[in-house]
């Protein structure tokens, strides 16, 4: 059994530590819009963290949410970040028995959700180079072959970077159709993306999509999301919220102002975290037995394979720590193919980048199996 208290103290030394260059939780350390920062003073001067927000969230935030998608006719759910919108669907739409179809790899979460429920959970092989690494309709209609309640799909992927073709998405949205189920569309890492296809356009009446600004905006801290559906759906949502009593008001204030200040802020941020991108991968070309499975990713990070170069992740990962860099090691994704890689965030300043690169070569020799 894991120990918690030992992995939160972990957790919490590391968080204080001063100097340590967050790279593996696909967080955005770039510097936030100057609106966002002023919102965050401005609702904190004006003390409005005594009251509660309303229970589905300020309807500026809901309407601009929805807007930000591009979606008609659904409403939006403001919620505690991704990961509680994500444990009150399950929550809400999941029996013991029901069938919960999801990636492997993906986030780990939403499959423990769905198994402390009593659901039979289905994780889908994609760490596939035959398939690009992407969901495939075919995989996931034998799947559903008995029967589904729940497909839940963080796309682009988590940790690999793909996105569901969109010829695929159409073949799974009229699986989910002929089968009644609800599609989990987690898209966190969505406006990192190029050609990235909503299930909620091809399926409105069955689609919940999961909207984070811990990745775009660089607000993990002050979690803040949404959960965006059908009216239908939402009123179950709505009828037992996991927090009756609202998000956090200044994290809404800030969420509101980062949407208002987007279309000329974030080309920036995408322009920051491809140029990282491209960094990587020349360094990573550069050193035998390092490989990047998925390249471009479509979020902001990468996969990086070192299962050839006789390399552990847990070993690259903690070598790298000595240095002051915070790696992801895979087997926090996935059991199955988590001994092959790390994973290494993007939204970041390119100097951390930059020295993540000049140590690498040496820190992978270091560790090579003789």
């Amino acid at each position: 059994m894991a120990d918690f208290e030992q992995l939160n103290r972990e957790c919490d030394r590391r968080f204080d530590a001063d100097g340590m260059r967050w790279m593996g939780q696909n967080t955005n350390h770039l510097p936030l819009p100057a609106a966002v920062v002023a919102a965050l003073h401005d609702s904190i001067d004006r003390d409005e963290f005594r009251g509660y927000a309303p229970p589905l969230g300020f309807e500026a935030l809901r309407a601009a949410i929805v807007d930000d998608l591009g979606l008609t006719g659904v409403k939006a759910m403001v919620t505690d970040g991704g990961a509680a919108a994500l444990y009150h669907v399950c929550q809400t739409f999941l029996r013991p028995g029901d069938h919960f179809i999801t990636t492997e790899p993906g986030w780990k979460w939403p499959p423990l959700y769905a198994r402390a429920i009593g659901a039979t959970v289905t994780e889908l092989d994609v760490y596939d180079p035959a398939v690009g690494h992407r969901l495939t309709a075919a995989r996931v209609a034998e799947a559903a072959a008995a029967g589904v309640r729940m497909l839940y799909l963080v796309d682009p992927n988590s940790p690999r970077g793909p996105c569901i073709e969109a010829a695929q998405m159409q073949q799974i949205v009229a699986i989910a159709r002929e089968h009644g189920a609800i599609i989990v569309h987690d898209c966190t890492y969505q406006p990192f993306a190029e050609g990235h296809t909503l299930a909620a356009r091809l399926f409105p009446e069955g689609t919940l999509t999961i909207y984070s600004f811990s990745k775009w905006l660089g607000t993990a801290g002050l979690r803040i999301g949404a959960t965006v559906g059908p009216p239908e759906l939402i009123a179950r949502l709505a009828a037992t919220p996991a927090n009756g009593l609202g998000s956090s008001v200044v994290a809404q204030r800030a969420a509101m102002a980062g949407l208002r200040v987007k279309a000329e802020w974030f080309p920036e941020v995408q322009r920051i975290q491809r140029g990282n991108q491209e960094r990587i991968r020349r360094a990573v070309d550069a050193v035998a037995g390092l490989a990047l499975p998925v390249h471009p990713s479509q979020g902001n990070y990468l996969v990086v394979e070192c299962v050839e170069a006789g390399v552990r992740p847990e070993a690259l990962a903690a070598a790298l720590a000595e240095h002051g860099f915070v790696v992801r090691p895979g087997a926090y994704h996935t059991p199955r193919h988590g001994h092959r890689f790390v994973k290494i965030s993007t939204t970041v300043p390119p100097a951390w980048v930059d020295e993540l690169c000049e140590v690498l070569p040496g820190v992978v020799d270091r560790l090579r199996t003789p």
